[in-house]
C-alpha cells in the first residue's frame, strides 16, 4: 500500500532542481532507493493511448507501440 506525506515547500524545491538536472520534468516521479532509480510516471500510458485509438489498424498499432517505446529508451541514454 502507497503512502503519501506531504514535503515542505523548501524540500520540494530541492527536488525540484535535482530533477531537473535529470531531465525529469514529470508531475509524478517515483523514486526507489533500494535500486537507486528514479521513474518519470506519464499522464497516459501507452496502452492507454492504444485503446482510445480504436481506428488504427493492427500495423498503424505496432508501429506506434514500437515508436513510443524507442523514444522511452532513447530518454536514458
Amino acid at each position: 500500500m502507497a503512502m503519501s506525506k506531504k514535503l515542505d515547500h523548501e524540500a520540494a524545491n530541492q527536488l525540484r532542481t535535482i530533477f531537473y538536472k535529470l531531465n525529469l520534468d514529470s508531475r509524478k516521479i517515483t523514486v526507489d532507493l533500494y535500486n537507486e532509480t528514479v521513474e518519470s510516471e506519464d499522464d497516459y500510458a501507452v496502452d492507454d493511448i492504444l485503446e482510445s485509438a480504436g481506428i488504427l489498424t493492427p500495423e498503424e498499432d505496432r508501429q506506434l507501440e514500437e515508436t513510443v517505446r524507442q523514444m522511452r529508451e532513447g530518454d536514458w541514454d
